[in-house]
């Protein structure tokens, strides 16, 4: 990679730290300070990201051929983690308190995982992995980030909080469903000002290439028509193949090429353009900041108060909304219940008979022409007809349901927009970033669960149905098979289209309460910035005029300063 751009000492970066520290906006500072040392040190972040559980921590490991990331069966990463390039081995934590730990990267379990650091109760900001791997040493930083949809709604968001810091993106998917709405959303939200993303199928041993490259087709229409995004670059790979170094390659090794070239090509202009990203963000938030504490000290103290009241009464009305609307919402999965069970008899109706004649079709075209052996076949040849009568179902049923579920979210979505009305038009400026609207749904924010059941105890094998099967002749045998695995085949169908029913019921409920839990959380975050900018302007107050004088002419100095680093920023590159 070419030497990439420098933030030397006095440069505008640690100016824009300074000037934030005596703002008293110490987070503003910290993140200046953050990304001052990685465009020193010439460092762009490529972030690993996708729904939990599809192997992202695997994939690292694989990547620098180091076990180093924690893996597990449950949802394991709850930190964003950075690995760089570094000798010796070790790792540094940073916490949201302040201070900087430095720890063996065999201890990064105790700070990392969901496990041992439960929701991040020890208030871990990030955690910096130096390792001393070829694959970094020209300045990429591979981000092990929470996955999102997960149980746990803090990973989620702390992956949603680093994505203004990710130059290059390793989306991480898999084919069941190959994209969830939450990775599509988190796609969009990355390819705002993104445009290195590479998309990687992985888990590739537990599917055929039929498989593979159906999820791809599919994940490519998705993207194409709801993230308008084409030339999309698709890696197949297995991680936990390639971390033993056992099976076929697939497509890993042009996975290594596209990010060593990557590295070489564009690793400068990704520094770069993190560089003046990272600025803006940081000036944008810093002005919001000293535009809040000018406000608060300029209108009476009471208006201030009064104002707070306002916006806490705004916010419990919303809440209250949410609350009575929760038994409308009620009404309406009974509703989709309704539906989804119609769906379901409809199914079953046109499904059975199809699928009992296509069975007896194939059982008798089969070469084994009578015994034990063709009524075992027969119970594979009813499993693989369910199977496909199934799947084939599950697509449409899955688009019917997230389309009634769209449309019975609206009025969340109407009362949600409708409440961030009423705050911008308080006129407060610290609420003038916020979104003019909720996004609509595009459907379900909760994975699916499902899996089928084969039942195989009910098929009527037993010790006395093989030795009748020795003696039939063929035509007993079909008509025998004809009858008991013609029943196991409805039984496969009947409860297998029963577990699709719950699981789209269950998704539709939990997929609403996670849109009602991240709108309060929403609400909650508001409530508390509009109260520490009250309890600010109260102590200035209560030092005199004069103090309050003498506080103003500092924030308009630093609203100079500001206004100094945006023009030397916007004349930043070489």
């Amino acid at each position: 990679m070419e030497s990439g751009p420098q933030e030397t000492k006095g440069g505008v970066l640690e100016t824009l730290t300074h000037v934030a520290i005596e703002a008293g906006a110490l987070q503003v500072a910290n993140d200046a300070r953050v990304l001052s040392e990685r465009v020193r040190d010439g460092l762009f972040y490529v972030a690993c990201v996708g729904q939990f559980k599809r192997g992202k921590s695997t994939l690292l490991n694989a990547l620098v051929d180091q076990r180093v990331l924690p893996i597990g069966v449950v949802p394991v990463t709850a930190v964003v983690t950075v690995v760089r390039h570094g000798d010796p081995a070790l790792a540094r934590v940073r916490f949201a308190a302040g201070g900087r730990q430095e720890i063996a990267t065999s201890d990064l379990a105790q700070y990392v995982t969901e496990q041992e650091n439960p929701e991040n109760r020890k208030g871990v900001a990030a955690v910096e992995v130096l390792l001393p791997s070829a694959l970094l040493r020209t300045g990429m930083c591979l981000v092990d980030t929470p996955g999102i949809g997960s149980v746990f709604a803090g990973n989620t968001e702390a992956t949603r909080a680093f994505v203004p810091h990710i130059d290059a993106a390793l989306v991480v998917l898999g084919a069941d469903p190959p994209i969830s709405a939450d990775e599509l959303a988190l796609v969009q939200e990355i390819s705002e000002h993104c445009s290195e993303i590479f998309f990687v199928l992985n888990k590739a041993d537990k599917l055929n290439e039929e498989e593979r490259n159906d999820a791809e087709g599919f994940t490519r229409n998705v993207i194409k028509d709801r993230a308008r995004l084409s030339d999309l670059r698709f890696f197949h790979v297995s991680a936990a193949e390639r971390l033993v170094g056992q099976g076929p390659a697939r497509d890993w090794e042009k996975l290594v090429d596209a990010l060593g070239t990557l590295a070489r090509r564009s690793g400068s202009d990704l520094v770069q353009a993190a560089k003046e990203r990272g600025l803006s963000l940081l000036m944008q938030r810093l002005g919001h900041h000293l535009e809040e504490q000018r406000d608060a000290l300029l209108r009476p103290l009471e208006e201030t108060e009064r104002r707070v009241d306002v916006l806490r009464t705004c916010v419990s009305e919303a809440d209250r909304a949410l609350s009575d609307l929760d038994y409308l919402f009620a009404a309406e999965l009974d509703r989709l219940g309704r539906g989804f069970a119609d769906e379901k008899t409809r199914f079953l109706d046109l499904a059975i008979p199809e699928a009992k004649q296509e069975f007896m079709e194939a059982v008798r075209s089969h070469r084994l022409r009578r015994g034990p052996l063709l009524r075992r076949a027969s119970v594979e040849l009813a499993q693989e007809t369910a199977m496909r009568h199934l799947n084939a179902w599950l697509a449409d049923a899955e688009r019917e349901a997230e389309r009634l579920y769209v449309r019975a979210m609206d009025r969340f979505v109407e009362v949600s927009n409708d409440f961030l009305v009423q705050l911008k038009a308080s006129g407060d400026p610290a609420l003038e970033s916020l979104p003019a609207s909720v996004n609509p749904e595009i459907g379900f924010r909760w994975d699916s669960r499902l899996f089928y059941k084969d039942l195989f105890q009910s098929t009527g094998e037993g010790p006395l149905t093989w030795i009748a099967d020795v003696f039939r002749t063929r035509e007993s045998t079909l008509r025998s098979v004809d009858r008991v695995i013609g029943d196991y085949l409805t039984r496969l169908l009947e409860t297998n289209a029963t577990r699709v029913e719950n699981d789209l019921n269950e998704r539709a409920l939990e997929s609403r309460r996670r849109f009602a839990f991240e709108l309060r959380s929403l609400l909650g975050e508001l409530v508390d910035s509009a109260s520490s900018s009250l309890e600010r302007a109260r102590g200035v107050h209560a030092r005199g005029g004069q103090a309050v004088q003498a506080e103003l002419e500092r924030i308009e100095a630093l609203r100079a300063s500001l206004d100094i680093l945006g023009k030397e920023g916007r004349g930043l590159r070489p």
